[in-house]
């Protein structure tokens, strides 16, 4: 006998608040232990922090981008595993090229730009590098916790947006952490 999970789909026109609620709180819950610990890796870049604040005006926008570029990949890859159309390997080897140019063309923008504002050639290289990587590897992670959750059976746009957004968050601020720590100190 077959006892195959079949995937829940969180869909607002259909299901109860209740069930949304049981489908959204736990990986909510998660998410929020998770951004815990993005506070506590944050604070072992305190040295950094200290020597120079203006690395803390940056974080945000860090964070941001990378996410901001995760998030697209999740959102169309997502949308492509629902109707079928999606392949794994295309997406991996196409979302890697673009996360690639995309990471070079706001790291070089955000050098510029910060080397203009702050005067301060370390600090530009410091950005522009910590941009480059963390948007270089913002749509592998979209696309493995995408996956995974499929592979899981769970609804991947429930499952995977905040756990790959809490993924990349981490992942952008130990790459911020680091770079900064390495060209600064």
């Amino acid at each position: 006998m077959n006892q195959e999970k079949r995937i829940v789909y969180a869909d607002d026109d259909t299901e109860s608040t209740g069930m949304l609620l049981r489908l959204r709180v736990p990986v909510l819950l998660l998410g929020l232990a998770l951004g815990v610990l993005i506070s506590f890796i944050t604070s072992r870049f305190e040295d950094v922090l200290a020597y120079d604040v203006r690395v803390a005006f940056f974080l945000p926008f860090i964070v941001y981008m990378a996410a901001a570029v995760g998030s697209q990949t999740q959102s169309i890859y997502s949308r492509d595993l629902r109707s079928g159309r999606a392949k794994f390997h295309n997406y991996l080897i196409k979302e890697s090229s673009l996360g690639f140019a995309i990471g070079a063309i706001f790291g070089l923008v955000s050098w510029l730009l910060v080397w203009w504002w702050m005067e301060d050639v370390l600090l530009a290289l410091s950005i522009g590098a910590s941009m480059f990587a963390t948007i270089l590897f913002a749509p592998l992670i979209a696309l493995l916790t995408t996956q995974i959750s499929q592979l899981l059976r769970e609804d991947p746009a429930v499952e995977a947006g905040p756990i790959a957004t809490v993924f990349q968050d981490m992942t952008s601020v130990v790459i911020y952490g680091v770079v900064c720590s390495v060209i600064l100190l």
